[in-house]
C-alpha cells in the first residue's frame, strides 16, 4: 500500500489535522492520481461533523478532485499516464442495477461507493481527496478538458454536475424561466450552466449582496427573499427553480412561484425536514423533487460544455494549514463561491 500525506477529522467536534491515508495497490483497472486541487463542499462539513449520521474517524472528506495520473494498472485503457483528469462524489457502484446499466450510477440500487465515508470494495472506509493521491477505478475517473483552468475545474465536480444534472433533466433552455435559489458554492454554477444552456436566469437570494455578480454570471434578475414584496412580485412565474442551499427554507412560499407543471428541485442538502403543504402543490400541479449528482457519463458531458463554453467555477485557493478556517467562512457564507486547496502544500 502507498502512504500518502492528508488532511483528517479525528472527530465530529475537533479540528481538522494533517495525518496520512493508505491508499490501496493498483488493481489491473486502478489509476493512480496525485491530487493537484481538492474544493471544499458544503457536504464536507456536514459529513465530518456528524450532520448527516455517524462516520467512522479520522476521516480525510474532499470529493471534488483533480490532478494528474501517475500510474495505470496492466488492463487501463481509458487513461494515460500524465493525463489531466478529475474525480468526482462517487468510486465504484454495483455496475448490475438497472440504473447503473443506463448510466445512472448515482442512483445504484446497490448504493454507489462514495469517495469518502463510504465502504470500497476490499471492506475499508473510503477516504477522499483532501490527501496527496487517490486510486481509482478508471471507470470513475473523468477526462478534464485543457480549456479549463485546473483549480477552477475541482468545484465542477461536485457543485457543477449537482446543478447540470437537474438543469438538464428538467430541460432548462430557451423559453424556459429558470429561478436559482442562492448564490454560493452551488448557485453560481447553476446560475452560469442554467445561462449558458438559454434559459432565462432569476436569482433568489437573502440580499442584492451578491447582484451584481450574479448579473455577470448570466442572471436577468436578481431578488432579495428578505423582502416579502418578491414573493408577490413572481407568483406563478417559473418553469424551474433549483434550489442550492443547504439551510432551511420555507418551502411552500417558493413553490407559490411555479407556473403550471413547474418543478422545483432541491440539490442543497439540509439536516433538518423541509415540510411541504400538499396545497401548496395542488394549485398548479407543481412537483417538489431532489435531485443528486450525475452518472459518470452526464459529468464528462457536463465538463466538455463548461469547455466549450468557457465556463469554470469562481474559486479562492488556500493551503493546507486554512482549511479549518476555510469551513468557518463558508458556514458564514464568507467565500465567492468556493475554496480549494493547493495540495502541493501538502506535500
Amino acid at each position: 500500500m502507498l502512504t500518502v500525506n492528508a488532511i483528517a477529522a479525528p472527530s465530529a467536534t475537533e479540528p481538522l489535522v494533517r495525518t496520512t491515508v493508505e491508499r490501496r495497490d493498483l488493481g489491473a483497472h486502478d489509476i493512480l492520481i496525485e491530487i493537484s486541487y481538492a474544493g471544499i463542499c458544503h457536504s464536507d462539513i456536514h459529513t465530518v461533523r456528524g450532520d448527516w449520521g455517524p462516520v467512522a474517524y479520522p476521516l480525510t472528506v474532499g470529493h471534488e478532485i483533480v490532478g494528474h495520473v501517475t500510474a495505470v494498472g496492466a488492463e487501463v485503457t481509458r487513461h494515460a499516464v500524465g493525463d489531466r483528469v478529475g474525480v468526482g462524489c462517487m468510486v465504484n457502484s454495483c455496475r448490475e442495477c438497472a440504473n447503473c446499466r443506463a448510466g445512472q450510477e448515482q442512483y445504484c440500487e446497490n448504493g454507489n461507493t462514495g469517495t469518502y465515508a463510504a465502504v470500497d470494495r476490499d471492506g475499508t472506509v473510503t477516504q477522499g481527496g483532501y490527501s496527496t493521491h487517490i486510486v481509482v477505478d478508471q471507470d470513475f475517473v473523468l477526462r478534464v478538458p485543457t480549456e479549463i483552468p485546473i483549480e477552477a475545474a475541482a468545484p465542477l465536480l461536485c457543485a457543477g454536475i449537482t446543478t447540470y444534472s437537474p438543469l438538464a433533466h428538467w430541460n432548462a433552455g430557451p423559453g424556459k424561466k429558470v429561478a436559482v435559489v442562492g448564490m454560493g458554492g452551488l448557485g453560481h454554477m447553476a446560475v452560469k450552466l442554467a445561462a449558458a444552456m438559454g434559459a432565462e436566469v432569476t436569482v433568489l437570494s437573502q440580499t442584492l449582496g451578491k447582484k451584481d455578480d450574479g448579473l455577470a454570471f448570466g442572471a436577468q434578475h436578481y431578488y432579495a427573499t428578505s423582502d416579502p414584496a418578491t414573493f408577490e412580485a413572481l407568483r406563478n412565474g417559473f418553469d424551474l427553480i433549483v434550489n442550492t442551499v443547504s439551510a432551511p427554507i420555507d418551502i411552500n412560499q417558493y413553490l407559490s412561484l411555479l407556473r403550471l407543471d413547474g418543478t422545483l428541485v432541491s440539490v442543497g442538502a439540509p439536516p433538518e425536514p423541509l415540510p411541504v403543504q400538499v396545497f401548496s402543490l395542488f394549485g398548479a400541479r407543481r412537483s417538489f423533487a431532489g435531485s443528486s449528482i450525475g452518472g459518470i457519463a452526464e459529468t464528462q458531458e457536463m465538463l466538455d460544455f463548461c469547455a466549450e463554453r468557457g465556463i469554470a467555477a469562481e474559486v479562492e485557493v488556500i493551503g493546507a494549514d486554512q482549511v479549518n478556517d476555510a469551513y468557518e467562512r463558508v458556514l458564514s457564507s464568507d467565500v465567492r463561491y468556493r475554496f480549494v486547496i493547493d495540495i502541493n502544500t501538502l506535500r
